[in-house]
This record gives C-alpha cells, sequence and structure tokens, in this order.
C-alpha cells in the first residue's frame, strides 16, 4: 500500500509573555521585539566548506529565551521570501509553509507548479492519522498533471553544497552524526558519508511515496507530531511556519484503516493552494523567521539547552532537534 495512502500540541507554560509556540515554532508578537548585530558565518576548513555558526557555551549565567528574542534587531530576522511560500487555505483558516531555498529543488519547484496549475484546488485532507500527519490530495488519483512530472527522483538526502549555512545543536541524535540549522529548517547531516537532509520534526511538509524510491509525485503531507524515524527515507521539503494550530484540527481518519477517513463528507477540503508571490499583495502575510546564522540563535539554542529561568528546577544540558522553537513573527508590512 503506498504511502500516499499514508500533534504535536505545544503546551504554554506561560513563562514569556513575549512567545507562544505553535507546532514547533515560536509565534512572536511584533509588538514585543525590540532593536543585536549579525555575525556573518565563516566557513570551516571541512570538504566542502560548510560556514557554521558554533553555539556559543557560556561560563555566566545564560538569559531566558524571552530576553534574547526580545533583544534582537530587525537584522536578526530574515523575510519569507513569497515565491518559495505555499498559502494552503482550509475551512479552519490558512496554512504557510516555508519551502527550502536550499534542499531538494526539484521536489520545491515541483510542488510549485502543481500549485500554480490548480492542481489541488478542489482537493481535500483524506488521510489524517493522529500523533502522525496529515495527508492531502487526490485520493483516488485520477486528477491530470498538466505541467508537472509525474514521477518524483527522491531528494531523501543529497551531498553537503559548498558553502552551506549550517547551525550545529551541539548535542548528540540518535538519527544523524549531526543535526542543526540550515537558513531555519531543522536538518541532518553525515559528514563521513558527505550527505545533508531535512528532518521530520513538527510541521515538516513532504511528499508521500510508494514502496518504489521514485514514485512521489503529489501527495503530500505534514507531521503532527516528530517522525524522526522517516528522515532519508522520504522527501522533506518544506515546513509549516505559521497555521500549524489550523493543521491539528483538521478532522482524524478512523482507527484501523490507516488513517483514511471513510466518510468523504468529513474531509477537509483545500479551498486554495498558492505560492505566495502569485496571491495579491494585500492578501499576503509578511512573516519573517528568526536568524539561524546569527549569534543569537547561538545563545538562544543555549538557552533551552539548559533554560535558566528561576521556574526550571532541573536542567538537563540537552536538547533535542525537534524541541527547538524556530521563532516566526508576522509584521504589519514587508
Amino acid at each position: 500500500m503506498m504511502l500516499k495512502k499514508l500533534t504535536t500540541v505545544a503546551v504554554a507554560l506561560g513563562l514569556m509573555a513575549c512567545e507562544t509556540i505553535d507546532g514547533g515554532l515560536l509565534n512572536i508578537n511584533p509588538d514585543s521585539v525590540q532593536n543585536a548585530p549579525v555575525v556573518e558565518a565563516e566557513e570551516t576548513e571541512a570538504a566542502p566548506a560548510i560556514a557554521e555558526v558554533q553555539p556559543a557555551i557560556q561560563e555566566e549565567a545564560v538569559r531566558g529565551p524571552a530576553a534574547i528574542i526580545a533583544d534582537a534587531t530587525v537584522n536578526d530576522w530574515v523575510p519569507v521570501d513569497p515565491e518559495n511560500t505555499l498559502y494552503i487555505d482550509i475551512p479552519q483558516g490558512r496554512i504557510v509553509v516555508q519551502l527550502s531555498p536550499d534542499l531538494a529543488q526539484a521536489h520545491v519547484e515541483q510542488v510549485k507548479l502543481l500549485a500554480r496549475e490548480g492542481y489541488y484546488d478542489g482537493l481535500d485532507f483524506y488521510r489524517v492519522v493522529q500523533g502522525f500527519v496529515a495527508q492531502g490530495g487526490d485520493e483516488g488519483g485520477n486528477k491530470t498533471i498538466r505541467t508537472a512530472a509525474p514521477f518524483m527522483q527522491a531528494e531523501f538526502d543529497e551531498r553537503i553544497p559548498r558553502g552551506l549555512d549550517f547551525t550545529p545543536l551541539g548535542n548528540p541524535d540518535g538519527y544523524a552524526d549531526q543535526v542543526g540549522f540550515i537558513n531555519g529548517f531543522p536538518a541532518g547531516m553525515s559528514r563521513r558519508e558527505n550527505r545533508v537532509w531535512l528532518t521530520h520534526c513538527t510541521g515538516a511538509f513532504a511528499f508521500g511515496r510508494g514502496n518504489e524510491r521514485d514514485s512521489a509525485a503529489t501527495e503530500f503531507y505534514i507531521t503532527l507530531q516528530p517522525q524522526r524515524y522517516l528522515d532519508r527515507n522520504l522527501t522533506v521539503f518544506g515546513r509549516v511556519i505559521w497555521g500549524m494550530e489550523h493543521v491539528q484540527a483538521i478532522t482524524r481518519g478512523e482507527p484501523g484503516n490507516g488513517g483514511v477517513i471513510v466518510d468523504r463528507t468529513k474531509w477537509t477540503p483545500i479551498r486554495s493552494f498558492r505560492v505566495a508571490a502569485d496571491v495579491p499583495v494585500q492578501d499576503q502575510l509578511y512573516l519573517e523567521t528568526f536568524n539561524t546564522n546569527s549569534d543569537l540563535f547561538s545563545e538562544l539554542i543555549e538557552a533551552r539547552r539548559n533554560r535558566p529561568e528561576d521556574f526550571f528546577y532541573y536542567r538537563p544540558d540537552y536538547l533535542d532537534l525537534c524541541q527547538m522553537p524556530l521563532p516566526v513573527r508576522l509584521t504589519p508590512t514587508r
């Protein structure tokens, strides 16, 4: 059976007035963010060269995440490129997917072609597995693909591009030799294999496939919780950065049926599936993501590894990749 027949509900502790957690992403109130310089990543001697920003391990007491984010300047935020952004509108609201600017570029182009030919309009989220994924597309496989490829060559992982910006998390990982962030995207890396890939944290956007390696084409899914065991088995090429609560609100499928919702009246319709750049300017959302190549983000990693706030009595000196919230904020104008 094809994977195409294939939450983390973030808990707000109320510890920080300026942040709320949404599917592993930190949604920031723009009024709470103030104006700290960005340090450009330096190339290492590794071959191929990779620009790395090492998390700064501080001997003095670290600040809490809220204080760090409050110190961010305009240069610590990166505007989201509308040409590499999808708007998926469903009855619950708008889901914003940021597409990878660095990896899995064939899949990025495929989904933009499908969006621009209107392929997903009138289709549905038809397979939704509690704690796993929400999958959408053409359940019957009957809709015609006009401009996009009928099948995709897998991009589960790829050779490490020269000069790739990579900010290491600084903790061991069970699924990769090294994990960290590539321009805002959680990623895994193996230097000994010279391979890199995007990971299945909450909100990962990927294509489903059958047992055949190169059988992906149109069916997409969004992870409701981290599914790291899928890394390097399917192609992740985007992530939900806004509206994850709408994904979590999609009707779940019945147990024992692979998550496919038998009653079609309970499918969640895709009202619109567009590249953000194709949407009228007045209807676009002006989003910015935290610069994961900056010193400030490295400090944020350390604050998350050992929470310095008075609330915490146990500090494990450990941080899981999918538990590192990535700040995102909505701004009035671009």
